[in-house]
């Protein structure tokens, strides 16, 4: 954390903040800034974006586009999560691994009530997941559907650790409410595009963590959110924080408020 930049506060809109996070071994302030969900079930996702709107850069995976000011709030977020999300897409691309934090943030992590590592779960309709994950010593939980051609080998191989939520596609509401069962009701996801846009198009993301990187990469990328349908009305978020260090600008957007208020205002309007 000592090579990360400092993170410059340019806006919160609920308190007054500090106007500059130093880098901490704990990154215990950048934790505590993020800590304030209400309690129950919250779905966070953060993600990254080019200036031009891609998700990845050219190799396909986000490592040529961030930095250490997004690892900054990339490792924040996983230290108040109960588990990471994503989809196996991802997990292979991005070479996904078991889960851990540094021991200074791990620590933070247990000061906030919280274990020392969040869990990582894997959403597949094929059930194809890297031998890496399932060699592991700490397996991941799978989500996947009844009509996978690997549930069977997946639950041998994972017992509990299998979530069948859906029959012949992933019930993301079924999965969701599987994963608050087992007390896990903090979660991150970090994408990729396709289940992000299912998430979003189903109304179940909560909170939008954005980095903008001041980069151009053209191509056929896409975008934060990919694959899913129009959403019907467009979905407005409310910008709860704004970041900055070194031309990276770092927001957190509130997506369930700011749609309540909407569907709220449009319904006293008729």
């Amino acid at each position: 954390m000592t090579d990360s930049p400092a993170l410059d506060v340019l806006l919160h809109a609920t308190a007054a903040p500090p106007t500059r996070l130093e880098p901490r071994e704990d990154e215990a302030e950048l934790v505590a800034l993020l800590d304030d969900l209400a309690p129950g079930r919250s779905v966070r996702a953060n993600m990254i974006a080019t200036l031009d709107g891609a998700a990845t850069g050219p190799d396909r995976v986000t490592g040529s586009i961030n930095g250490p000011a997004d690892l900054r709030v990339f490792t924040a977020l996983r230290a108040l999560a109960d588990v990471v999300l994503v989809g196996a897409g991802t997990v292979r691309q991005e070479r996904y691994r078991e889960l851990d934090l540094p021991p200074a943030v791990a620590a933070t992590r247990r000061a906030h009530g919280r274990g020392d590592r969040p869990a990582l779960a894997v959403v597949t309709r094929s059930g194809d997941v890297p031998g890496a994950l399932l060699d592991a010593e700490r397996l991941p939980l799978v989500v996947t559907c009844a009509t996978s051609p690997r549930v069977g080998e997946l639950r041998d191989r994972l017992g509990d650790g299998l979530v069948v939520a859906g029959r012949s596609a992933v019930d993301l509401r079924g999965a969701l409410a599987a994963l608050a069962e087992r007390g896990l009701t903090a979660v991150l996801t970090e994408g990729g595009p396709t289940l992000l846009g299912e998430l979003v198009s189903l109304g179940l993301v909560d909170e939008l963590f954005l980095t903008w990187s001041p980069t151009v990469v053209g191509g056929p990328a896409p975008r934060v959110l990919d694959g899913a349908p129009w959403v019907r009305d467009p979905l407005p978020a409310r910008l709860v924080q704004l970041l900055h260090a070194d031309g990276v600008l770092l927001g957190r957007w509130d997506l369930h408020t700011a749609s309540q208020d909407a569907r709220s205002q449009l319904g006293s309007a008729t």
